[in-house]
């Protein structure tokens, strides 16, 4: 098993100034874990990165993604465990997701609560994360998240809650499974398929932009967008919906790259032929808007921007779209 070490509050030590920053290597997470030499796990360590979660970009991740490649097509290991701080968890894993076309498991978890702390959750969720990895359901499953004993899929998983323990939420579909007595117990499995992109195909470092409507929104962010960006996710009122003043501003940009609209509620699905009035969903997508489906606005953004960096033109990202959003017809 290798364990990949990315920072984050899991690693996070005081650094005499009054906060806690960064500092802990994969190895000293590692060995500060109770009951993980008894899982029988052969663990080999990489200190990656020592960064903040909310410092990591797409160029750590599109790395670490050709490393974990690498690493499982040697045959040296049998699976991968990531670390690294929550705030970015429910996009890395994504990304990662995106990109792992592997059947080997990799498993990405992190902490609430820094080693400084009474009840610090790094330990008890590293050895979760391990034993998940080493069991023989964790394969072909995509990238899985785990923490708090409970397992997660990638293209589900959101944070919830700024400081709770129980803060990583599946809204779609709830958990896959959780950790009992130190065992995975999967109760369901993803049954749409997930589309998964060649990482050898990287080939440029695409700007995408995430724009939340709000209410009484003028457009204002729009403005000159397309001359900026290669692409943008909107973060639509409920299915899909937006003000019809800004339906204008999103055709053009829509005409010039690619737009995705998403639903900034976070759970359930963007609709397609409900509504018909302007701003509406229906308007919207016959405007040139690609549907997200059941992608929030955040996995949305990732996985646009890992299409545009790939090279897939505007036929392949629908369907891309389709399947990841769970509205493709087959």
């Amino acid at each position: 098993m290798a364990v990949f070490g990315l920072g984050g509050t899991i690693a996070m030590t005081s650094d005499g100034g009054g906060g806690v920053v960064p500092a802990l290597s994969a190895a000293q997470l590692v060995d500060a874990v109770p009951g993980l030499a008894e899982t029988g796990v052969d663990i080999e360590v990489e200190d990656f990165r020592r960064l903040p979660g909310a410092s990591l970009g797409f160029a750590d991740l599109t790395e670490l993604a050709a490393e974990i490649d690498k690493r499982l097509a040697s045959g040296t290991v049998d699976g991968v465990v990531v670390t690294q701080g929550t705030d970015t968890i429910e996009e890395t894993s994504y990304l990662l997701d995106v990109f792992h076309t592997a059947s080997q498991p990799v498993v990405v978890t992190g902490a609430m609560r820094n080693p400084t702390l009474a009840g610090a959750d790094g330990p008890a969720n590293l050895l979760a994360a391990v034993q998940t990895a080493a069991h023989p359901t964790a394969p072909d499953q995509g990238v899985l998240v785990v923490l708090a004993d409970e397992i997660h899929a990638a293209s589900r998983v959101r944070k919830t809650h700024a400081t709770s323990g129980s803060t990583f939420c599946s809204p779609n579909g709830g958990p896959l499974g959780y950790i009992v007595e130190g065992t995975p117990r999967l109760l369901n499995q993803l049954t749409s398929r997930r589309p998964t992109l060649d990482l050898t195909n990287l080939s440029t470092e695409p700007r995408v932009a995430l724009v939340t409507v709000s209410l009484g929104d003028d457009g204002l962010l729009l403005d000159g967008l397309a001359d900026r960006v290669d692409g943008a996710v909107i973060a639509a009122f409920g299915v899909g919906h937006v003000p019809q003043r800004i339906v204008p501003a999103l055709e053009e940009l829509a005409s010039r790259v690619p737009v995705v609209l998403a639903s900034r509620t976070g759970a359930g699905s963007g609709l397609a032929t409900t509504y018909g009035f302007p701003g509406s969903e229906k308007d919207l997508l016959e405007r040139g808007l690609i549907r997200a489906g059941f992608l929030d606005p955040l996995k949305a953004r990732i996985l646009l921007w890992a299409l545009l960096a790939t090279g897939y033109d505007r036929a392949a990202t629908l369907e891309a779209f389709a399947t990841a959003g769970v509205y493709a017809d087959s």
